[in-house]
C-alpha cells in the first residue's frame, strides 16, 4: 500500500556527491546513471564521481567512464 510519504520519493532524486557519502537535494527514489542512462534506486547506489557530479550503476560503468574521460588505462 503506497501513502503520501511514498509519493514525496517517486521520482528522480537530485544528490550532491561527496567522496565518501552523498546529501540528497530533491527527494526521489532514484538517479540516473551517466553512462548506462539506467534508475538506479537510491538503496543500490554505490558508485559515483564527487568531480564529476554523476552516479554509476556498478563498478564496470564507473570503470568505463573513468576509462573514456581519462584516455584508457594507465601504463
Amino acid at each position: 500500500m503506497n501513502t503520501a510519504f511514498d509519493s514525496d520519493f517517486s521520482g528522480e532524486a537530485q544528490l550532491e556527491y561527496g567522496d565518501a557519502d552523498f546529501m540528497i537535494l530533491t527527494p526521489g527514489a532514484y538517479v540516473i546513471c551517466a553512462v548506462t542512462g539506467d534508475k538506479i534506486p537510491l538503496n543500490d547506489l554505490r558508485y559515483w564521481s564527487a568531480t564529476r557530479q554523476e552516479a554509476y550503476r556498478d563498478a564496470y560503468a564507473s570503470v568505463q567512464q573513468w576509462r573514456e574521460t581519462n584516455g584508457g588505462p594507465r601504463k
